[in-house]
């Protein structure tokens, strides 16, 4: 099925898809608000729309694997190579967000490249 046959999702769906993309930024303010902003907006809105509950999963998981990977370059600084990996990931994050948040804003559905999907 091509993505020309599926209808757009309502202003209101798309709209509260690109808050559970935006939301990750919750990081930047509140300790694991990379995650649970994600999860939170994803939970209260997933039920208006099923294109908020697929752009919801997509959000937390490519959080989830954020999360993941800077542990690992947290690892990796004793060796001090973490030290630009993480930069790579945060900024690679941030756009790669963004982008989703604009996608999701247009209607259409986004997928995170290199994604762990634990949420199906």
């Amino acid at each position: 099925m091509t993505d020309e046959l599926l209808p757009t999702p309502s202003a209101e769906a798309r709209q509260w898809a690109m808050f559970c993309h935006l939301a990750a930024f919750c990081g930047l303010v509140f300790p694991f608000g990379s995650l649970l902003g994600p999860l939170i907006m994803w939970q209260w809105k997933r039920d208006i729309d099923p294109f908020v509950d697929a752009q919801g999963k997509e959000a937390l998981n490519f959080q989830i694997t954020v999360a993941i990977v800077s542990m690992i370059c947290f690892v990796l600084m004793f060796v001090l190579i973490g030290f630009a990996l993480f930069g790579l990931v945060v900024i690679a994050a941030a756009i790669l967000t963004i982008i989703a948040a604009s996608k999701a804003n247009e209607g259409q559905p986004y997928r995170y490249p290199f994604t762990w999907r634990l949420i199906k």
